[in-house]
């Protein structure tokens, strides 16, 4: 037995309206289940459950989908669906101060959210005093407990609010690695070394493992954050400042990606001597967490509502983002000024929010624009080797090549499921990779494909930096795995770029894709085809053998 819906009035507003009939349509079918109902739709239980809320208008797809399981007719639905739209568009919009959320949702909180940054104020006050005592301080991870948002709306505004004799940093300076650090950041620390008391915040260190494939340049990053120059040999830690100036860096690394830091030896004194290992939240910090921001937006969280949440997340590494995320959707689904446990029932709770989220995007593109939406949020993640998979910064242009694309894209970053940043985008949290089960199956199903890919890109991006330089050019196995990957029977794959297709194109040209004997030999030795032949070999020489031996004497 399903729990009863809250009464609807279908006079308070079009979206009220249209759920009420939704409603009216399930109990004249008989009341199926919202389960019975999401095997026949195709869509979630909570998806179809919260089109009949009433909260707002469900998507077009999600609410013909409810329509003809029970019954209704697709075109008196549609025409439903577009006169709420329309009556809906005509209302007032709401003052702009009712518009602004307390929570990120997904996204990380920056250096000017710290009004709204709570729970934390004991870890802030530990990675300060740290940061006083020590050159070089590292902050430790799980993926989702808040180390990015502890370093932006935690120690940043906190280092600027000290008194000078308290030891308040003259320069604050924040960046994060990339497939380049250092000759992104080179100058930037260079400049950090001559600005008398400065803090460097490198924010998700692990980029200089998992998007640097360069050895050299992400051994040089190191040495320079260390204060050593590039190339020198550093066995025990930070260098001493410089005189007349006080570098001092902090870090914000994984917790899956610390053990890779011994590979670097300049490195395990500095990480030896100060060290913070972030934990899950305790109950009382999450209760902080989720009632002082809905307090600075003048909002009222239900009782019940705050010890569910609580519960579902206290001692959970790893939740906060998707916390954060729900409480966005609550604030969206809010009931005058209160967010209700109703409304967090409706989307899943934790863990059914970031899908609920995604689906309900996701359900209002057409074949072509889904189609386009996994090709980018693909390009978006490095598939790990024995490693999780890890969120991949891309150029606007990799992922944008048409109309429909941008509009994608825009989609993509109003659901703050993915976040644009100048010319650059990216996964708003890595919890999207786990937490939306279609995405995390486009993903397994498709993941050596994606590891080729991730190389084929970079690849290209190598040959056009050294002119195009036919020696750069794939060949034998490489070209011959790229080529069964991406190559159709009328040109290049159309997910690649195309600087891709043009590094592709030119590699098949060159004259190289020619499989040798050699090649084709060690493939077949590596297959079940190889067994099959030794073991068919064995067989032909006893057959052999016994007739040679009982053969007839003349």
């Amino acid at each position: 037995m399903g729990r009863a819906e809250k009464p609807l009035d279908p006079d308070a507003g079009p979206a009220e309206r249209f759920a009420h009939g939704l409603r009216e349509l399930r109990r004249r079918a008989g009341s199926p289940t919202y389960r019975e109902m999401s095997r026949r739709a195709g869509y979630s239980a909570p998806t179809l459950s919260g089109a009949a809320a009433g909260d707002r208008l469900p998507s077009l797809p999600v609410a013909l989908a409810y329509a003809t399981v029970c019954g209704g007719d697709e075109q008196e639905w549609r025409s439903r669906w577009q006169d709420a739209g329309t009556a809906l568009a005509a209302l007032p919009t709401p003052d702009a101060a009712d518009e602004t959320a307390p929570y990120r949702g997904l996204a990380r909180f920056g250096t000017e959210d710290s009004s709204l940054f709570f729970g934390r104020d004991q870890l802030v006050d530990e990675v300060v005093g740290l940061t006083l005592k020590h050159r070089f301080v590292a902050l430790v991870g799980a993926s989702g407990s808040g180390k990015s948002s502890l370093l932006r709306a935690g120690l940043v505004p906190a280092l600027r609010n000290l008194d000078e004799r308290d030891g308040r940093p003259s320069v604050i300076r924040l960046c994060t690695p990339g497939e380049t650090p250092l000759r992104t950041h080179g100058d930037l620390l260079r400049t950090a070394a001559g600005d008398g008391d400065t803090v460097v915040v490198v924010d998700q260190f692990e980029e200089v493992f998992t998007l640097c494939h360069d050895p050299e340049e992400r051994a040089d990053f190191i040495r320079a954050l260390l204060g050593h120059p590039p190339g020198t040999a550093v066995a025990d830690g930070p260098a001493p400042a410089a005189p007349g100036s006080r570098l001092r860096v902090i870090i914000g690394i994984r917790a899956d990606f610390y053990g890779r830091c011994a590979g670097h030896a300049e490195l395990v004194d500095a990480l030896n001597t100060a060290t913070l290992l972030i934990g899950p939240m305790a109950p009382e910090h999450v209760r902080e967490a989720v009632v002082k921001p809905a307090a600075v937006g003048r909002l009222t969280v239900e009782r019940a509502l705050t010890d569910r949440i609580v519960a579902d997340v206290a001692q959970e590494p790893g939740a906060l983002p998707l916390m954060s995320h729900a409480l966005l959707e609550l604030w969206r689904r809010r009931r005058s000024r209160t967010l209700t446990l109703d409304a967090y029932r409706r989307i899943g709770g934790i863990q059914g929010a970031v899908a609920h989220t995604a689906e309900e995007v996701f359900a209002r593109f057409d074949r072509e624009r889904a189609e386009l939406a996994r090709s980018m949020l693909l390009r978006l993640i490095t598939p790990g080797e024995d490693a999780p998979d890890t969120r991949r910064p891309a150029d606007r242009a990799e992922l944008v090549r048409s109309e429909e694309a941008e509009a994608v894209l825009e989609a993509l970053v109003r659901a703050r499921l993915v976040t644009v940043d100048g010319t650059g985008a990216d996964l708003t949290h890595e919890a999207l990779i786990t937490a939306w089960p279609r995405l995390r199956g486009w993903v397994e199903s498709d993941r050596e494909r994606l590891r080729l890919h991730r190389r084929l890109t970079e690849a290209a991006r190598d040959w056009e930096a050294l002119g195009r330089d036919p020696g750069a050019l794939y060949r034998g196995e490489r070209l011959v795995a790229a080529r069964g990957a991406f190559l159709a029977a009328d040109g290049p794959e159309a997910d690649l770029t195309p600087a891709e297709r043009e590094f592709l194109t030119a590699s098949i040209r060159s004259g190289r894709y020619v499989q040798p004997v050699l090649v084709l030999a060690r493939r077949f030795v590596r297959s079940q085809w190889w067994l099959v032949f030794r073991l068919a070999l064995v067989c032909s020489v006893v057959i052999w053998t016994v007739w040679f031996l009982n053969r007839p004497h003349s």
